[in-house]
């Protein structure tokens, strides 16, 4: 049979298309690939580098841990937004790249290693504080004092601060461009971000074990240089394949961009200046906690508060209804990542000082777990695509409600494999490293139906105008929960060099007690929003 030539239409859908998906597609993918190689493996450094380097406290290192990362989720939310209004979604992401290698590089700056002299400690020779005060040799300490390289701090703090303000730019815009690429009833929404996803954990599973190898192994300068080498490739790969696109990212308004506003200085260059400049104030929040958690609640609120009233009065009926939904799905988020994101915190020096980490004689260094989240996501994120196409064939599809509330349950779950698994201690009163891989398989099930779809979801629900935004929002949801995550970690914060730090089953008890109410809360939680998920679907008007 003589075959139908294409019309011209049909060759350039092919000619944009690979595997079924915009080109555009593998561009994000493995931009944000190489992007979470570099946050990856800084993130799982990062508690353990200040706690065994720098000799920080649980609860001190737990803090910083919760500063940054409750930052470089909330900073998100303005780069959507200066994106959606001035610079497009692809001049944020490319200054975006350039500050996070920037960062990245600095953060190998290590300087000395901390030094700690317990209380009762004679000196043989003299040493400086921090503050200027000498104590000379023969002096018998009455107090524990560390000694900490302070320059090497305030670069390091610099270094958060940068790579907290170019996730602020490219980590909404690169999301956002994915869901530009899809016509809003394209079938394949779900399966694009799913795909996207996947490349987001190819990077972090990479980077959990080579980062976190190097770190531990060879130097934690080793392991942070090289997460600065993969964002180089990241921002390479983007550069490199804008032409993909198809123009979905540019500005809105490029003349906009070119109007003098402060002598020589347009609004383009303006927004840059500004951003540069609040590093000093990112740089000052890093070391206060309490002022990050403070502002997250504050801006969260009224962000949330101005997408719905931006809804009532700019919006259809619909749309207003559409906006309510995504924000309580968003609310709902909270609880997930807050359950989620203990992987960095307590679940990292949980797997370091409880869990036997021996298989075949090799021990798995504790931030290496992390990589269990991303390996599972890697192997399950295709078959959780399918499956959702598969079941939409004979409408048994769940709505989007009912997987967040699937997703929260078995986030739960999770920790409630940890309760089970502590009544089976070996006989130097660790667990076996298998009850914690079970754990992160449930949290990344939960995830998987969760994180993807919420990401898409975000697309589809919020007005176009204002998707950037919206997709901000999603992020400092994300952001409340890490340092609410934190917060929650704090309560298992332990003296190492006390009886009970040295005490095995001790340290094992505090996790568990944590663990145990992070699993009724999950639950619970999900519980409710699959109860409630009818009210939600009618509110989506159609939207699947």
């Amino acid at each position: 049979m003589e075959s139908v030539p294409k019309l011209p239409e049909e060759n350039q859908l092919a000619n944009e298309e690979l595997f079924g998906h915009p080109k555009g597609l593998y561009i994000c993918f493995t931009t944000e690939m190489w992007e979470r190689f570099s946050f990856y493996g800084m993130k799982y450094l990062l508690l353990l580098y200040l706690t065994k380097y720098h000799l920080f406290s649980d609860g001190a290192g737990l803090e910083v841990l919760g500063a940054y990362a409750g930052l470089v989720y909330s900073l998100p939310v303005i780069g959507g937004m200066l994106a959606d209004r001035y610079l497009g979604m692809r001049k944020a992401v490319i200054f975006g790249g350039i500050l996070l290698c920037i960062g990245h590089f600095l953060m190998a700056v290590e300087g000395h290693q901390a030094i700690q002299y317990a209380a009762g400690t004679e000196l043989i020779s003299d040493i400086t504080l921090s503050d200027g005060t000498t104590l000379v040799a023969g002096t018998v300490l009455t107090e524990t004092i560390q000694i900490r390289d302070l320059a090497a701090l305030n670069i390091f703090y610099l270094a958060l601060a940068l790579i907290v303000v170019g996730v602020g730019f490219l980590k909404p815009n690169i999301s956002t461009i994915v869901g530009q690429l899809y016509d809003k009833d394209d079938v394949r929404r779900d399966s694009g971000f799913t795909i996207f996803y996947m490349g987001i954990n190819i990077g972090a599973f990479a980077a959990t074990i080579i980062c976190v190898y190097l770190g531990e192994t060879f130097g934690w300068g080793y392991g942070f240089g090289s997460a600065g080498v993969g964002m180089l490739f990241g921002l390479f790969t983007f550069l490199k394949g804008q032409k993909y696109l198809k123009g979905l990212a540019e500005p809105s308004d490029p003349q906009l961009l070119t109007e003098k506003v402060l002598g020589p200085i347009n609004k383009e260059q303006l927004i840059y200046l500004i951003a540069l400049m609040s590093l000093g104030l990112i740089w000052l929040m890093l070391q206060h906690e309490t002022l990050v958690f403070a502002a997250q609640q504050v801006v969260l609120l009224a962000a949330g508060i101005g997408l719905i009233g931006y809804a009532a009065f700019k919006g259809t009926r619909e749309e207003m209804h559409q906006m309510s939904v995504l924000m309580v799905l968003i609310a709902s988020t909270i609880v997930f990542w807050a359950l989620f994101e203990q992987a960095a915190g307590s679940m990292t020096l949980f797997a370091d000082r409880v869990i036997d980490r021996n298989i075949l004689n090799i021990e798995i260094a504790a931030g290496q777990f992390g990589s269990l989240n991303a390996g599972f996501i890697m192997l399950l994120a295709l078959p959780f695509a399918a499956l959702w196409v598969w079941l939409d064939k004979f409408n048994l599809n769940p709505n989007i409600p009912v997987k967040f509330g699937l997703g929260i349950i078995q986030a739960g779950l999770g920790f409630g494999v940890l309760v089970l698994g502590s009544n089976f201690p070996d006989e130097a009163g660790k667990m076996s490293l298998w009850w914690l891989v079970l754990a992160y398989l449930l949290h990344t099930t939960g995830e998987l139906c969760l994180s993807p779809v919420g990401l898409s979801a975000v697309t589809k629900l919020a007005i176009h105008k204002v998707v950037g935004l919206s997709m901000g929002v999603w992020f400092l949801a994300m952001a409340l929960s890490e340092t609410l995550a934190m917060r929650l970690g704090q309560l298992t914060a332990i003296d190492m060099s006390s009886p009970q730090g040295m005490d095995i089953a001790q340290t094992s008890a505090t996790y568990i007690q944590l663990f145990e109410f992070l699993m009724w809360t999950g639950i619970i939680c999900g519980a409710f929003i699959i109860i409630i998920s009818p009210i939600l679907t009618r509110g989506m008007h159609g939207v699947r």
